[in-house]
């Protein structure tokens, strides 16, 4: 009986990580990746094949996927994980760094995707998981730069999953609420680079606010949490669409369907308070 085998992107640390680790404990064939891969030895030690890969490089892609269909020959399940946040007041964003957001978050799950989809095709079978946000739903003041890629991936999600069901291939979105990993703190390094204009304070104060506690808060998942609904995910015959993780995911989700004026007073509100 073939194995299955699982690429995983951005594996050198939370999300990516525990999913790697999930699926290796159910005894699949992992190819855990990074963009550096000193940062994902340990997966190797635990029994991953390992690789460095850089989303945002389309040679890097098309190696290690090349690779992977050498060595055995299919790809059961895609995990596009790799992503950051962005985050700040559009003004005070560069195009550049806008760019670079897209780059890894939206057109780095496009490239991968387009690579293991001749392999999947071949088989009629496979599942494509992209992780996104409750922000992939909801945008805030100061997130409109990450939210934007999540709801890119997450429109781009809806459209694949029509084109491929007939070859037997799954796209599933896994959108997390807060979680408990270091991702806050590459954020909030994103956000003290940025050339602030004093209009924004108040934007600012509210994010260095949120991004304190957000992964501590009693509704935050930890990354085992998600890793174990991607890794359900992909051993389903027919799954959902779409997972929120945790019930915040699924409650704040739910704001996207509140009239535009009455978000816009909630945000009102807080530019007050802060």
């Amino acid at each position: 009986m073939t194995e299955n085998t699982v690429l995983i992107t951005g594996c050198s640390s939370g999300i990516g990580r525990a999913t790697a680790e999930a699926f290796l404990d159910d005894g699949w064939t992992v190819y855990a990746t990074s963009r550096d891969e000193a940062d994902v030895a340990g997966l190797a030690e635990a029994g991953a094949r390992t690789a460095a890969l850089d989303v945002t490089d389309g040679e890097a892609v098309t190696r290690v996927v090349d690779r992977i269909g050498e060595e055995v020959g299919h790809v059961d399940c895609l995990v596009n994980n790799a992503g950051y946040g962005l985050y700040g007041p559009l003004e005070d964003i560069p195009t550049e760094q806008l760019h670079y957001q897209f780059d890894v978050n939206v057109y780095g799950p496009h490239r991968l995707t387009r690579a293991v989809l001749p392999l999947m095709r071949a088989r009629d079978e496979g599942t494509i998981v992209n992780v996104s946000s409750i922000n992939g739903r909801v945008s805030t003041p100061g997130s409109g730069a990450y939210a934007g890629s999540k709801f890119a991936l997450e429109a781009m999600s809806d459209a694949l999953r029509s084109e491929v069901a007939e070859f037997g291939i799954d796209v599933v979105v896994v959108a997390p609420g807060p979680v408990d990993t270091n991702f806050e703190e590459r954020a909030g390094a994103e956000i003290e680079d940025l050339d602030r204009r004093r209009a924004y304070d108040w934007v600012y104060e509210a994010f260095e606010d949120t991004s304190l506690v957000a992964g501590s808060l009693p509704f935050a998942s930890n990354a085992e949490d998600v890793a174990t609904v991607i890794h359900d995910a992909a051993c389903l015959d027919d799954p959902d669409p779409r997972y929120p993780v945790g019930w915040f995911a699924s409650y704040a989700t739910a704001a996207r369907y509140l009239p535009a004026r009455l978000r816009d007073a909630v945000f009102g509100l807080v530019r007050r308070v802060v």
